[in-house]
């Protein structure tokens, strides 16, 4: 496991909910930390995926009875990781010594989060999961074999709208950005007011100057919110840092109109989401760069400063330079 104590305890998305059926096992990777995970009635264990005996993976092994044996010398453990069994000798009581490390799972926004250390803080607020006026629709998950930080980077950058999603977010002869406000507090980063031309914003197909607010949450999840007037769109997108130059997004669109069907709402933030990925990739250095000496920056790209900034008070140093 990648040593970063503001991400090992900070929770992450690993899996859909619905994807982790009761009596099956599932290997999830994690901060470069192998994990299985499994269900106990409404529970869901996740632990290390190592059984202490001889180093097999315990996801290849078999549900029963609340328990899950390992695959290779058939060694029982029950839903706190103690090994309850040694099927060789089946008269021993194990030792204590023959625990699984065990971590901390919760299911919310029908994902599956984890926390590998101790969670400072809970997960965050999807502010429009709540709200009956939102249709939410779920979108990914999606690869980058790049740094978390430069993804979330990404999702925070308007500037490129006119040139990675021409003719759907931007257009190269409205280019211009407005000059917005950026908050960091204890709560993250708010940019607000940030104002842009674009062709077809919602997937409607409906030109208009449009007013975001962005909010990062936590260092590798974020989200916005169309705040001008007319339907409001919006999105929840968080990542996870499988390892330094792997990471899978997770978003949530939510939108209080009904011009698009989900499915249509999924394919059109699946374009572009694919349209950002080859650039995200392409960045060089791969890390993100803490040092603002290190790259050049100009008015527009405050909320990216910010974000840096951020990141560094923090004491981030999972992905970047």
């Amino acid at each position: 496991m990648l040593n970063d104590p503001v991400l090992v305890n900070d929770w992450h998305v690993v899996a859909l909910a619905t994807d982790l059926q009761e009596g099956k096992t599932m290997a999830v990777r994690l901060l470069e930390e192998d994990l299985v995970l499994w269900r106990v009635g409404t529970s869901i264990c996740v632990w290390q995926d190592l059984c202490v005996h001889r180093g097999t993976r315990l996801s290849l092994g078999k549900i029963e009875n609340e328990t899950l044996a390992c695959p290779y010398h058939g060694w029982v453990y029950d839903q706190d990781g103690q090994c309850i069994r040694y099927p060789a000798h089946p008269e021993q009581k194990p030792s204590e010594r023959a625990h699984t490390k065990v971590y901390k799972a919760r299911e919310r926004y029908g994902w599956i989060w984890v926390c590998l250390g101790e969670p400072a803080q809970d997960i965050p607020v999807f502010a429009q999961w709540d709200d009956p006026t939102y249709r939410k629709i779920l979108c990914g998950p999606y690869e980058y074999k790049a740094s978390a930080p430069r993804a979330i980077e990404n999702f925070l950058d308007v500037t490129h709208f006119p040139f990675v999603h021409q003719s759907y977010l931007g257009d190269p002869e409205h280019a211009e950005i407005n000059d917005y406000t950026v908050e960091i507090n204890e709560d993250g980063i708010t940019a607000s007011d940030i104002n842009i031309w674009q062709p077809d914003p919602d997937g409607t197909g409906q030109g208009a100057n449009v007013s975001y607010i962005y909010r990062v949450y936590r260092p590798f999840t974020a989200g916005f919110i169309k705040s001008s007037a007319g339907p409001h769109f919006a999105m929840f997108f968080t990542i996870t840092p499988v390892a330094p130059d792997l990471s899978r997004a997770w978003a949530y669109v939510a939108m209080d109109y009904s011009n698009l069907t989900d499915e249509e709402a999924r394919q059109y933030q699946n374009m572009i989401t694919l349209q950002d990925v080859p650039i995200v990739e392409s960045q060089r250095p791969e890390l993100l760069p803490l040092d603002l000496q290190a790259e050049l920056h100009l008015r527009s790209d405050r909320t990216a400063i910010a974000y840096r900034k951020w990141l560094r008070q923090l004491g981030l140093t999972f992905g970047t330079a």
